[in-house]
C-alpha cells in the first residue's frame, strides 16, 4: 500500500542534519519519496517542515514563507563558522556593551537587510558548496544578498566575566542566516559575535505546537493530509467540476479566478481534493504542480 501523501512537521533535534531526518521519516513512511523544507543546521532544533509523497511537491513553495526563531547569541568571541560548531579565530571583551547598545545594534539589523551568507554553509559555488571549499582552505567570497528580518528582540542577557550571550527573538524572510546576524551583531559592536543555540519556532503557518517528535512518530505515524496542509498554507480555492478536469490536465484558466492577494494559490475540486497549485503568469492561471494523475 503506498505512503499517503501529505506533511509531517517534526521537533528537529540537535546534533542531526536535516538529512538524517528524512532518513528516518522514509523509513518510517516505507517511501523514498521524502523532501524537507528549509535546512536547519545540525546544532539547531525545532520545525522542520516534511513532504511525504505527493506532498513533496508543496516543499519549494513552503520553504518560501516566513520564519521564527528563538536563539542565543555569544558576544566577545567570533568562530569561523559563526556558531558553537566553528574553531574561535577573534576573541574581545564584551564586558562593557550595554543592553541599550545592544538593542540598537539589533534594530539596525532589522528591516530589508543586505546579508552576505556564512562562508561554511550549502550555497554552491561554481557547482561545489561553500562548506566543502571552506574545509579545504578556500573559503569562497559570498555576495550580499536581500534578506528581509521583521522583528530581532533582545528577550535577556548573560554576563560571563568577558563575553555576553544574549538570548533573542527573530522573524524573518526566506534565506536569512541566523548565524549571519550573529556574525554581524558582533561586528557592528566591535567585539565578535556566534550563535550558541537555535530552536526554529514557525515555517509559514506551522508552529512548534504541531510538531513532534521522532520518537513520538515512531509510536504513531501519520501525516498532515495533503488537501489540509494545503489548504492551511495556501489561498484556497474551490474549481469547478470542468475548470477541475482543465487543470488536471495542465491547461490554464484566466487569472481573474484566483482573485486578488498573494500567490500560489491552492485550487481543489467540487468534492474536496487538491488539484493543483496555480499561479498567475500573462494574464492566466497557470499550474506550478498538479496532484492528480
Amino acid at each position: 500500500m503506498p505512503a499517503a501523501s501529505g506533511l509531517v512537521i517534526v521537533d528537529k533535534p540537535a546534533g542531526q542534519t536535516s538529512h538524517d531526518v528524512v532518513a528516518q521519516i522514509r523509513r518510517l513512511a516505507g517511501t523514498r519519496r521524502v523532501g524537507h523544507a528549509g535546512t536547519l543546521d545540525p546544532m539547531a532544533t525545532g520545525v522542520l517542515v516534511i513532504g511525504v509523497e505527493k506532498a513533496t511537491r508543496l516543499l519549494g513553495h513552503l520553504a518560501l514563507t516566513e520564519k521564527e526563531y528563538t536563539a542565543t547569541i555569544r558576544l566577545g568571541q567570533a568562530t569561523d563558522t559563526d556558531d558553537a560548531d566553528g574553531v574561535t579565530i577573534a576573541e574581545t571583551s564584551a564586558a562593557a556593551v550595554s543592553q541599550a547598545a545592544l538593542e540598537a545594534a539589533a534594530a539596525a539589523l532589522t528591516g530589508e537587510i543586505q546579508q552576505v551568507p556564512p562562508g561554511f554553509s550549502a550555497i554552491k559555488v561554481s557547482g561545489k558548496r561553500a562548506y566543502r571549499l571552506a574545509r579545504e582552505g578556500a573559503a569562497p567570497e559570498l555576495a550580499a544578498r536581500t534578506v528581509t528580518v521583521s522583528s530581532f528582540t533582545v528577550l535577556a542577557v548573560r554576563r560571563h566575566g568577558d563575553l555576553l550571550d544574549a538570548d533573542v527573538a527573530v522573524t524573518c524572510s526566506s534565506g536569512t542566516y541566523i548565524r549571519a546576524l550573529a556574525r554581524d551583531l558582533g561586528a557592528s559592536l566591535g567585539v565578535g559575535g556566534h550563535l550558541i543555540a537555535l530552536r526554529r519556532t514557525r515555517v509559514g503557518p506551522y508552529g512548534i505546537g504541531q510538531a513532534r517528535t521522532l520518537e513520538q512518530l515512531a509510536a504513531s505515524f501519520t501525516v498532515i493530509p495533503l488537501a489540509e496542509a494545503a489548504s492551511v498554507a495556501f489561498r484556497r480555492l474551490n474549481l469547478t467540476e470542468e475548470d477541475a478536469r482543465l487543470v488536471a490536465h495542465g491547461r490554464r484558466l484566466p487569472a481573474a479566478k484566483l482573485g486578488d492577494g498573494p500567490g500560489p494559490v491552492a485550487a481543489f475540486a467540487p468534492d474536496g481534493s487538491l488539484i493543483a497549485l496555480l499561479t498567475e503568469e500573462a494574464g492566466q492561471a497557470r499550474p506550478l504542480a498538479v496532484f492528480v494523475p
